[in-house]
């Protein structure tokens, strides 16, 4: 009984942890505009983005080279949006304010999700730039 106990605390404190962690990721993506050619390539027509373009989002960034940097970030916050997804669906039409809640944290992880791509592109416009230069 006393193991199971200690087993929930430690679960629940470990989520506590990955939703703080997840929640500052995303307000730092806030910190930085999108380029003009990454909300071109998005399909991003001001600041807002709608929490269910991530898997687009995340679909075109995955296409892009990676730098290295953010992969990490990338994953637990693909996480955290399957969980306020879920979160979303159970708890929807009990609590309404969870899920608009939910739904402007979603819209957070989105719009990470096009920082990242932002970043991705710049990253292989100057690999490319880069090339282009020693071939020369």
């Amino acid at each position: 009984m006393i193991a199971a106990l200690i087993l929930v605390i430690s679960v629940a404190a470990l989520l506590q942890f990955f939703v703080s962690y997840c929640r500052s990721v995303i307000a730092a993506s806030y910190r930085k505009n999108l380029s003009e050619h990454a909300r071109e390539v998005a399909g991003i027509e001001n600041r807002f983005v709608r929490g269910d373009e991530f898997e687009r989002l995340l679909q075109l960034v995955r296409l892009c080279p990676e730098p290295g940097d953010d992969g990490r970030e990338l994953r637990a916050v693909c996480s955290y949006f399957d969980l306020l997804s879920l979160l979303r669906s159970s708890f929807g039409r009990l609590a309404p304010a969870v899920a608009n809640w939910a739904e402007r944290e979603r819209e957070g992880c989105a719009y990470f999700a096009a920082v990242a791509l932002d970043r991705r592109i710049t990253y292989s416009r100057d690999l490319m730039a880069e090339q282009m230069s020693n071939q020369l």
